[in-house]
């Protein structure tokens, strides 16, 4: 069974920052990815950025680039999502999935629970 665990969500005021963490058993595999996906009510689930597990290929949304920062650290098997300069619009569920690269974005074919991200104005 596989497990992504997330956390690092919570309320932020527009214009604050936060860092999501989602911890993972570990992947191997070279076309193996872990990306950050967010969902508000009502709308589709968006990739927000996406990052390969052995080697340094990222990907970032268009929409969030210059706002937004994917990393890892492979000792910790965990993939952090730093969001800066953040707006009312950012509010939504935020999910860690892990799957493999399909042209430049991430497919999961696994999800962790999500964790809100609620930004105030």
């Amino acid at each position: 069974q596989i497990h992504l665990i997330e956390s690092g969500g919570g309320s932020v005021q527009a214009g604050g920052s936060a860092r999501l963490s989602c911890q993972h058993p570990g992947y191997t595999a070279a076309r193996n990815c872990v990306g950050w996906f967010r969902q508000a009510p009502g709308k589709q689930r968006d990739e927000v950025a996406s990052i390969g597990t052995t080697g340094g290929r990222t990907y970032l949304a268009d929409s969030l680039r210059g706002r937004v920062t994917i990393s890892q650290d492979k000792a910790k098997n965990t993939v952090y999502l730093q969001m800066r300069d953040l707006k009312p619009e950012d509010t939504a569920m935020y999910y860690c999935g892990r799957g493999r690269w399909s042209g430049s974005n991430c497919v999961p074919t696994t999800w962790g629970q999500g964790t809100q991200v609620t930004v105030s104005s």
